[in-house]
């Protein structure tokens, strides 16, 4: 399941739908009724907050957000980082082997500890850059 403070328009969650789980785009949010519009394919239909689950953040998600995987900035073998324009996602381990991201936009920086999700992503890029993350 996913939190309601973190489901904004835009994000792409999977929903879960008769057994079947689908990805799909929020299109609104009813904070009220815990209610959740998405758009999955052609259809958009209201889910209730239990149906909506996160999409892990991994390189292929990074991939298809229109990220690129940076070689000569990953050399260093403290992690993985992934560049898009001015903002570059960096996703490691710290010390006491824990998941960590590293989230750059100019001269903001914002260190999550845990992995994050699809969706976090997007909020907090929307966030740091004014622009939404599809």
């Amino acid at each position: 399941m996913i939190n309601l403070q973190d489901v904004k328009a835009g994000d792409i969650v999977l929903v879960q739908y008769e057994g079947n789980t689908v990805e799909g785009q929020v299109l609104e949010v009813n904070r009220e009724d815990k209610q959740i519009c998405v758009l999955t394919g052609e259809q958009e239909f209201w889910y209730d907050l239990k149906d909506l689950y996160p999409i892990p953040l991994n390189e292929d998600q990074l991939l298809r957000l229109k990220f690129k995987k940076d070689e000569a900035l990953s050399l260093n073998g403290d992690g993985v980082i992934y560049v898009r324009g001015p903002f570059s996602v960096k996703l490691h381990t710290l010390a006491d082997g824990m998941p960590a991201t590293r989230l750059d936009y100019r001269d903001e920086h914002r260190e999550i500890k845990g992995s994050i999700t699809v969706n976090q992503l997007q909020n907090h890029y929307q966030a740091m850059t004014n622009f939404h993350l599809d």
